[in-house]
């Protein structure tokens, strides 16, 4: 394969700790075009790179893959040996207390970060754990490279993170109410962290709530609708296993349902209208080879969300799952305190189920 000269890096024979910190924060932006926190990370031995890494734990669903722990497990790789002395880690950010003990383990030579972690840093800025003279192995430690570009990569994706839940955070339409977030807390298997989209067109301002997890560039992305009388916590047991297989999934609570918005008419619902809000969403979220995965009361919904745009599916899947257990009841029931929350589960109650077709499979 040719590689064009416009991707093709070249790099020094040995790096000076600039050059090296560069590295690593290109690490960091690959990591913040994932969605992760951007941090990056490389190991260098004896001047030479032999391994980089970048945060990778949303992507992973690991909360061990920090940079640090991605670029050291590359190296112990490459070398064919889990120390790795006389190596040097550098990282856009001072490590915390899980990365400082596997690079201790490590028998790492040196460290070296960009900018200073006021909240978790194990290197001096909340602990130093390189410092305990009890420890059997001493690594050297320097802070501060290119501080202030690490620094700023950082500020600029939190900016951007707040801006985003602010927008999350959109006002309610009189016409509608929003079940409060205390509701919601401490959910039994449901960890995910919420998004919210409210300019779509056919939303006209409200808000929906959606999970986006696993690979972005997965083969599959299994796009779960829930049935008429639950919300996306219907899926809270089939969600790890499909991400567990590599797959994409994408779980919203339709509109009157979950944490989204929930329009107080039951006359607001029909079917056209949520057919056009999911296939705004398919649309921005780029959806494509999506199986789409429906309860029995949800398979007229998604019978017509394949139909507007038929080539993003791949397969129609019919899964319907076994009712809430006695303990989940109550989460089953968090996102509709009170009749005024109801008015989507009176309509869809009320609305014409399409036939099964034959593309619908049971599970």
């Amino acid at each position: 394969m040719v590689v064009s000269p416009a991707y093709k890096i070249t790099l020094p024979p040995t790096m000076t700790d600039d050059q090296a910190m560069q590295l690593t924060l290109t690490q960091a932006g690959l990591a913040a075009l994932a969605g992760e926190v951007p941090v990056g990370a490389v190991v260098l031995k004896d001047g030479v790179l032999i391994a980089s890494g970048r945060n990778a734990s949303i992507e992973t669903q690991d909360p061990s893959a920090h940079a640090e722990i991605v670029a050291l497990r590359a190296a112990a790789q490459a070398l064919g040996n889990y120390r790795l002395d006389g190596c040097e880690l550098f990282v856009t950010l001072e490590p915390c207390a899980m990365c400082v003990g596997a690079m201790l383990h490590a028998r790492l030579q040196r460290v070296v970060y960009g900018a200073p972690d006021p909240k978790t840093g194990a290197a001096g800025s909340v602990v130093d754990l390189f410092a305990n003279p009890q420890l059997n192995h001493h690594t050297q430690v320097q802070g501060g490279v290119q501080a202030d570009a690490c620094a700023e990569l950082l500020q600029r994706f939190f900016q951007q993170k707040r801006a985003q839940s602010q927008t999350g955070c959109s006002p309610l339409r009189e016409d509608a109410l929003r079940t409060p977030e205390a509701r919601f807390c401490g959910l039994p298997d449901y960890p995910w962290a919420a998004q919210y989209i409210s300019d779509l067109s056919a939303l006209a301002g409200l808000r929906l709530h959606y999970l986006n997890l696993g690979p972005q560039d997965a083969a599959l992305t299994y796009l779960c609708l829930h049935g008429h009388m639950a919300w996306s916590y219907q899926y809270h047991k089939k969600i790890p296993v499909f991400l567990a297989a590599g797959h994409r999934v994408v779980a919203p609570d339709l509109i009157g349902f979950g944490k989204s918005d929930k329009p107080k008419k039951e006359s607001a619902h029909t079917i056209h209208w949520h057919q056009q809000v999911l296939t705004e969403l398919v649309e921005r979220l780029d959806l494509n080879n999506v199986v789409l995965v429906v309860q029995s009361s949800s398979l007229w919904l998604g019978q017509a969300l394949m139909s507007s745009a038929p080539e993003r599916f791949e397969e129609l899947l019919l899964m319907d799952l076994e009712p809430p257990a006695n303990g989940q009841q109550a989460a089953y029931e968090a996102p509709f305190p009170d009749r005024g929350h109801r008015a989507a589960l009176r309509a869809f109650a009320a609305l014409p189920d399409a036939s099964p077709q034959s593309t619908a499979k049971n599970s």
